[in-house]
């Protein structure tokens, strides 16, 4: 007997899993991208104290890092929503959106210069501007 599907789930899902991996590339490249001007080119030494501990320099390895995983772990909570309910993309959303606000909770309890949170702000906004998209817009099933 011959197999007449066309593929198309299979096609789907992997197109879903490249555009999702290039999000995550994405958002690493636009952190970096925000350290780049911000360190770099405008001269911001992004140092942060944090009260009782060493001053703390965040180079780009501290961009990329918390980028990355910050943009998997999105990733995941997504891959779990999807399997959960048909309206993993509200909620998915909704959550990316409320973690977004709460990441700058921390610069208000920082020691840093005006330009090392205005950076630091830029980055988180950079992330959460590539995954938040990408990912909505690639969620399986209805609830949009």
């Amino acid at each position: 007997m011959v197999d007449r599907t066309d593929g198309a789930p299979a096609v789907r899902a992997r197109a879903r899993t490249r555009d999702r991996a290039l999000a995550v590339a994405g958002s690493v490249v636009a952190a970096g991208a925000v350290w780049v001007v911000g360190e770099p080119l405008l001269g911001q030494e992004l140092v942060v104290e944090q009260p009782g501990q060493e001053p703390r320099d965040l180079g780009a390895g501290a961009f990329l890092v918390f980028s990355l995983a910050s943009a998997l772990l999105g990733w995941a909570l997504l891959a779990v929503l999807e399997r959960a309910t048909s309206h993993a993309a509200r909620i998915w959303t909704a959550v990316a959106v409320a973690v977004l606000a709460v990441s700058f909770l921390p610069l208000t309890g920082v020691e840093a210069t005006g330009g090392t949170k205005a950076v630091l702000a830029l980055a988180h906004l950079a992330v959460g501007a590539v995954l938040i998209p990408v990912f909505w817009r690639t969620t399986r099933g209805e609830g949009r």
